[in-house]
């Protein structure tokens, strides 16, 4: 799916979230400035979201509750080591009820559950690819 400006990839967004279900582990991949949060963006707003949604880069995480959904973003660009992920207590945001979105999983390579879905976004001048892959069946 080729994206072409900014309000596309929040489109792009709010269709997937109907593809969501409680559970799902979503890796987000892109260099920076692809547009990663932007499509979260979009997808949050599709699950019902009204408020602003921050980039958790300086957070690590973002929590949202949607509709009763817990929505956890997490940015892993700044992490240093597994050690990071342990403190934080990753694993216990990862369960069968909630959602969650990892920009930049590789930075946790090996120790993050596979995902159910991959985006993957290549950038192309001022647009962007959309490639979206299911991972394992969910």
């Amino acid at each position: 799916m080729i994206i072409k400006n900014e309000q596309a990839m929040l489109d792009a967004g709010e269709q997937l979230a109907s593809q969501l279900t409680p559970g799902m582990l979503v890796f987000l991949v892109g260099d920076l400035g692809a547009g990663k949060t932007t499509l979260v963006r979009g997808i949050l707003k599709g699950l019902g979201h009204q408020g602003s949604v921050k980039s958790p880069t300086y957070n690590l995480v973002e929590p949202y509750t949607i509709n009763k959904l817990p929505v956890f973003h997490f940015d892993l660009y700044r992490l240093m080591g597994g050690e990071e992920l342990e403190y934080m207590g990753m694993r216990d945001y990862l369960n069968e009820e909630s959602v969650c979105f990892v920009e930049w999983p590789e930075k946790a390579e090996g120790l993050l559950p596979e995902p159910d879905l991959i985006i993957k976004i290549n950038i192309y001048e001022s647009e962007r690819e959309l490639l979206i892959s299911k991972y394992k069946d969910s």
